[in-house]
């Protein structure tokens, strides 16, 4: 089966284990709707140093790159922050759709 990129983005809670545990929480919903979840959060502060400015920086255009390569951007959670905002930018630059994980649950026609 061949599953679309949905690009994940929240914003995620300071202290990174429940982060982490949103972040796979929101990952499995899509999984289960048929998509392909792309969630930097999980796997990128796994080898990359934010402390570092210039890791910093590669982290954030190595987000980038996955969003454009995305077919979805996918906003979850009630809350909106920098950098779901610059997500939402990004994609309607790109010309990417963009939806919240209720609306692509509301679609399908299943709610979490």
């Amino acid at each position: 089966m061949n599953r679309p990129w949905a690009y994940v983005s929240a914003a995620w809670n300071a202290d990174y284990v429940k982060a982490k545990r949103t972040a796979k929480k929101y990952c499995r919903v899509l999984y289960l709707q048929g998509y392909s979840p792309i969630c930097p959060l999980l796997f990128q502060r796994e080898f990359v140093n934010d402390q570092v400015a210039e890791e910093h920086k590669d982290r954030l255009d190595m987000a980038e790159e996955y969003l454009r390569r995305s077919r979805i951007l996918v906003v979850c959670g009630a809350q909106v922050d920098e950098t779901v905002q610059n997500d939402i930018a990004i994609a309607a630059h790109f010309r990417i759709p963009a939806t919240t994980l209720d609306g692509i649950l509301n679609v399908e026609g299943k709610k979490a």
